[in-house]
């Protein structure tokens, strides 16, 4: 086993680990190198990548508008970036097929990257589950113990009558579970009766993406939740401050927007800290 694969199992494990109901991993999601240094100083344990999020920063649209090969060589820079367990967001696999799922779980652990996210989307639970399947399986094979985060949108697509997505949450997520899934997460619940309901009903760390108007992450960590996202919520705060300073300049000629931003010398510092990281790890090895 060479230097690198054991050090992408034992990051592996760590992401793992980290998976603790009641004293949750909290993930200020990523899109590139300078964002994931920022959130690792930030204190971070980990680093995830949003999807949305990626996808925009490469001009395409989430939910499938992105390239495959773009996505993971982004993935590959956010992990050449940190030193902390990287997990990322692949939507429904970037395939048509579960075998399709299985090859992009390949290529991204070949980033090495530790962990994923896989959505139903617009696939049947029973697809799902076996595109979970091949998730497992690509990572087993490749002899990395990757954190599989099986997602359904239930909630957040509002599937089926109100009454009734508790319900057909829970029978998706135990699929998932039983497919392979090291974890799940359903986006678009708030409410802590639910959320409880949830923690209670499924047999895997439950992950959560929370923003304003949400429990806070202390009250999340007392219903269970092992696991809390932000999503793009960085990304969206982000771009909003170009908007702003973009429209203050071409509409009243003025800068105030750009007050309160970071300077130069710490941003360019973050690269020259990664760059000097980097030639420490080639003189080691």
């Amino acid at each position: 086993m060479t230097t690198r694969q054991n050090t992408q199992q034992q990051q592996a494990r760590l992401l793992r680990e980290l998976h603790r109901p009641g004293d949750p991993l909290v993930l200020a999601n990523v899109w590139d190198a300078a964002s994931a240094r920022l959130v690792v100083a930030a204190g971070a344990r980990a680093v995830a990548t949003a999807s949305a999020s990626v996808s925009w920063s490469l001009g395409s649209p989430d939910g499938g508008g992105a390239d495959r090969d773009q996505v993971l060589a982004r993935t590959a820079q956010v992990v050449r970036s940190v030193a902390l367990p990287v997990t990322a967001d692949i939507e429904s696999g970037y395939a048509d097929t579960p075998a399709g799922v299985g090859e992009t779980v390949t290529a991204l652990l070949a980033t090495g990257a530790v962990g994923l996210n896989l959505e139903d989307a617009a696939h049947p639970p029973e697809q799902a589950a076996e595109r979970i399947a091949a998730a497992r399986a690509a990572a087993d094979a490749a002899g990395v113990p990757a954190f599989v985060n099986g997602r359904t949108d239930v909630f957040l697509r509002g599937i089926g009558a109100p009454e009734g997505r508790l319900e057909e949450t829970v029978r998706r997520l135990r699929a998932y579970v039983e497919a392979g899934a090291d974890g799940v997460f359903v986006p678009g619940v708030s409410d802590p009766a639910t959320i409880a309901a949830l923690v209670e009903a499924v047999p895997a760390p439950l992950n959560v993406l929370a923003g304003p108007g949400f429990p806070s992450v202390a009250e999340l960590a007392k219903l269970g939740v092992a696991r809390i996202s932000l999503g793009p919520g960085l990304a969206e705060v982000a771009y909003a401050a170009v908007r702003r300073a973009a429209e203050e300049l071409y509409g009243e000629g003025t800068y105030a927007a750009l007050e309160g931003g970071l300077t130069y010398p710490e941003l360019n510092g973050l690269s020259q800290q990664q760059q000097q990281q980097q030639q420490q790890q080639q003189q080691q090895h």
